[in-house]
């Protein structure tokens, strides 16, 4: 497998929305309760996304071929600790490049660039992505409230 590039997003058009919008319906594969809305949703929260936190969007690429992409919105009002923290609104490896630390990289860098902003992070998971939890618990998330499928998690930067 070539080298791994973590990178911020530049620019979003038309060619690497639906470069987004396959990896993120490739990530979910398995898992689409949490993520199989279909593509026109994809679109939209990706758009949602990029129009949120667009300092934040960073994307893994092997080549010039997206394999991943994490977005880390360092200006997120957060209802729960009632004040602006950093949120992780999506965070997605395609299903076929998953295993090999792309997450751990684009995981690494949201955290890195986030520390510079908040003292709190949230983020929430589905509660059957055992996999996501795992890597977030050894990054120092702790599990503090579940929603309906959600599982809401939070880590503190001291």
């Amino acid at each position: 497998m070539s080298e791994i590039k973590i990178e911020r997003l530049k620019s979003l058009d038309e060619k690497t929305l639906n470069e987004l919008i396959r990896v993120y319906m490739e990530g979910y594969k398995g898992l689409e309760e949490y993520g199989g809305e279909g593509e026109d949703y994809a679109r939209n929260y990706i758009l949602w996304c990029w129009k949120k936190a667009p300092d934040g969007f960073f994307v893994a690429k092997i080549g010039d071929k997206i394999v991943g992409f994490i977005v880390c919105d360092k200006d997120w009002f957060s209802k729960y600790e009632g004040r602006i923290v950093g949120a992780i609104h999506e965070f997605v490896v395609d299903k076929s490049y998953q295993g090999k630390g792309i997450g751990k990289k684009l995981l690494i860098t949201c955290l890195d660039f986030l520390k510079n902003f908040n003292d709190t992070i949230e983020l929430w998971v589905g509660e059957k992505n055992y996999g996501a939890m795992k890597l977030y618990e050894k990054f120092g998330f702790k599990k503090v409230g579940k929603s309906g499928i959600w599982i809401r998690m939070v880590k503190q930067n001291l």
